[in-house]
């Protein structure tokens, strides 16, 4: 038996490929949440499938994300008026939104479309497009964790999002009741009596709350995408470690080039690497404008509150989990780009934040993480084709949804890849709708 690695798989299952592994029907590439999907639902659908990662499996924002569900969250980030707040948020290193200096100007065509993604029209179409794939989110998501024998793991405690004033919880009417119409359930309440229904121990500062029960949590997500690739490998799955340079269309196949020199062999491809993945397409001459909302948390040991779900503080940013029995404290977004260093500093600032809502929280003897959320301008996923070639899908740009729509996202490639039609329509997701 070979050393524990990082992602949770021993190093004889986590080896490099072999000369007599070099082709496959279906490679898929990233061993995250999405890609881990999308690989097992391809094998059980009777393809023979190699997984690759250049790191290993859960290694990057699926490792230690918030482990949400949200399949209620159909608001795009980019909605009307957003900008107008964003200086004011920027004032703040430690606030919800911070962009560091440096990359202000690498950022500029993707800021140019988010502010075209936040005006009105274009606002309505993300959400339905994000309503349309949260309604075949819900149920895949059963089928994906019964698949993988994790069932167990899913918690349906629902999700209570807090407010601390008054005007924080009226500007939040008009959200909930476009959720509304498009369906989606929830209960007000107010004053800390009501609020304690639904969490004890909070500060009576909240003065506020909404309760929505289709929301739900996973017992640990790194412990799911373990769960995920263990059925996949059982299924005949083969899982290797492998870092892909570029993509190669050519007659009768598409080729991976690898950082050690081979090359693999496949009939088709899925590209799910998360916050890397636009690097690819950059290899079959495609720009698509993704960039990473880098992501900050705690994890805090057994005993240190007992939360009864996850809430949701969207005045502040962040958000409070139950994870293997502690509490995860994370959340909000910091655009840098991929290589500048993280700063533990916002992961500091959302746990002093939960104690001040949260008086009974015990902070000590935590693990701090950052993980980057792949993130496109409407917060909308790139699902769909490759211009290069229909060969290739693509499947990444999930941003803070990347566990709630895995499962959908494996269903509508397993059917791209297979020739079926798509279970929605995929114009919203097109890859190329940036170009």
């Amino acid at each position: 038996m070979g050393r524990l690695l990082g992602a949770g798989l021993t190093e004889a299952q986590l080896r490099p490929l072999g000369p007599d592994e070099l082709t496959a029907d279906v490679v898929v590439i990233g061993a995250g949440i999405v890609g881990l999907s999308a690989a097992l639902t391809l094998q059980q659908r009777g393809h023979r499938v190699l997984l690759l990662d250049r790191d290993g499996v859960a290694a990057q924002a699926s490792r230690g994300n918030a482990g949400a569900y949200a399949f209620s969250d159909v608001l795009p980030m980019a909605s009307p008026g957003i900008l107008r707040q964003v200086p004011r948020w920027l004032l703040d290193p430690l606030g919800p939104l911070a962009l560091r200096p440096g990359y202000l100007l690498p950022l500029l065509p993707w800021l140019w479309r988010f502010w075209q993604a936040s005006r009105p029209a274009a606002f309505a179409a993300s959400i339905r497009a994000q309503v349309a794939l949260m309604q075949l989110a819900a149920p895949a998501t059963l089928r994906l964790l019964d698949a993988a024998g994790a069932r167990h793991m899913l918690h349906t405690g629902g999700n209570l999002h807090l407010y601390d004033s008054e005007a924080e919880w009226k500007a939040s009417l008009p959200g909930w009741q476009l959720r509304a119409d498009h369906g989606i359930t929830f209960e007000h309440a107010h004053g800390s009596r009501d609020i304690a229904r639904w969490q004890p121990g909070l500060s009576p500062t909240l003065v506020a709350a909404t309760f929505v029960p289709a929301w739900h949590t996973i017992t640990d997500p790194l412990l799911l995408c373990q769960t995920v690739a263990a059925a996949f490998q059982a299924a005949g799955g083969l899982l290797r470690q492998a870092a892909v340079q570029a993509l190669q269309p050519a007659a009768g196949h598409v080729g991976l080039s690898l950082a050690d020199g081979h090359r693999v062999q496949a009939q088709r491809v899925v590209v799910a690497c998360g916050a890397w993945s636009h690097q690819l397409a950059q290899t079959l001459g495609e720009r698509i404008p993704l960039e990473t909302e880098r992501g900050y948390n705690t994890t805090l040991p057994p005993g240190a509150f007992d939360l009864q779900r996850q809430l949701t503080f969207p005045g502040h940013g962040f958000v409070l989990t139950p994870i293997a029995g502690g509490v995860r404290v994370g959340g909000a977004v910091e655009l840098a780009g991929l290589q500048a260093p993280p700063n533990y500093k916002r992961a500091d600032a959302l746990l002093a934040k939960a104690q001040r809502f949260l008086p009974g929280l015990k902070a000590t003897g935590g693990t701090q993480w950052m993980g980057l959320r792949p993130s496109l301008p409407d917060s909308l996923p790139a699902i769909g084709p490759a211009q290069a070639d229909a060969r290739i899908t693509y499947a990444f740009g999930h941003g803070h949804l990347g566990l709630t729509q895995s499962a959908a996202t494996a269903e509508i490639v397993a059917s791209l890849v297979q020739g079926k039609p798509a279970p929605l329509d995929l114009q919203p997701f097109n890859p190329a709708r940036f170009a």
